[in-house]
């Protein structure tokens, strides 16, 4: 953000590939500035353009956009420095005393979700006592690793060196998330097992949560919800121009060309996500409670959505 002498306020909504988008706003003396952090990848993009490009706004209400892959993202909201954040739907237990989940803004899987994959395996059972690649500590991906699968080593590293761990023999098997999800078969991998598809089996059709957007608690009850409703004005606006917010999320489409990149935009970015509802409150739940009964996460918080 450049703040400017006079009472105008440039903000770059994001740092691009190029030019960055930039726009100005009118600022008054009792603006506030509410800084969202949110990941550099395609589906928040999307879900964040209306309010990144300045077409949708929040009377007094500044946003400055910040972004990060989401490990930093569940780091910063464990010491609640963000007003509004994207987090790993994992990472709540952790954070239930500072934040309220929003009920817009969550990233869903409905059948799909994050995939164990190999070059020379083809089963969990062949994964026995091997070592599988994955993402950050706090991720949902690695909950569900730790929850569902018994026998198999995990070692953590960056969501993007998984599948060049697994070609360089670092490691046997890889769990991918983000974009990997829908390019590892093109690249000839072996698909082992889709927690997606399995979480909808184990639980009669329920959505796999994965991400969330949160608000801190200390911004009270009404702004809370005035955010939440900007988000999901925002949200709506992508889906309305998506000649606008589709070539925008693709600045973060790491590669996949556009075809692909509207697909995934798509598997994230849905119904549940405007208003995750009761469904996407049940399955967070059910989450919590399988996390807890492994004792990976510390309680089963209460979920209340704003």
């Amino acid at each position: 953000m450049i703040v400017c002498p006079s009472d105008f306020i440039y903000i770059v909504a994001a740092k691009t590939i190029g030019t960055p988008i930039l726009h100005t706003v009118k600022r008054t003396m009792t603006d506030r500035i509410i800084r969202v952090g949110h990941s550099p990848d395609p589906d928040d993009a999307f879900m964040f353009y209306g309010l990144a490009s300045g077409k949708v706004k929040l009377d007094g209400i500044i946003i400055e956009h910040l972004l990060e892959d989401i490990q930093s993202l569940n780091e910063r909201a464990m010491k609640a420095e963000l007003e509004v954040t994207a987090i790993s739907a994992h990472a709540f237990p952790y954070v239930a005393d500072k934040y309220w989940i929003m009920r817009t803004g969550a990233s869903m899987g409905e059948g799909y979700g994050p995939v164990i994959i190999s070059r020379n395996y083809k089963s969990l059972d062949e994964l026995k006592g091997k070592t599988v690649g994955t993402p950050g500590p706090l991720t949902t991906a690695t909950l569900l690793f730790k929850t569902f699968t018994d026998g198999i080593k995990n070692v953590e590293m960056p969501f993007d060196k998984i599948m060049e761990a697994i070609d360089n023999g670092e490691v046997d098997a890889g769990l991918l998330i983000h974009e990997g999800q829908i390019t590892y078969q093109s690249l000839g991998y072996n698909k082992i097992l889709d927690f997606g598809e399995f979480w909808e089996k184990e639980t009669n059709g329920l959505p796999l949560p994965l991400g969330l957007d949160v608000v801190r608690k200390d911004l009270g009850e009404a702004l809370a919800k005035n955010l939440s409703a900007g988000l999901k004005e925002s949200i709506a606006y992508g889906y309305k121009h998506q000649n606008e917010s589709i070539p925008y999320a693709m600045q973060w489409g790491r590669g996949i060309d556009y075809k692909l990149g509207e697909k995934f935009v798509k598997m994230y970015v849905s119904g549940l996500t405007i208003d995750m509802g009761e469904k996407g409150k049940k399955a967070l739940e059910l989450l919590f409670e399988k996390g807890f009964e492994k004792g990976l996460i510390p309680r089963v918080p209460t979920v209340d959505l704003y």
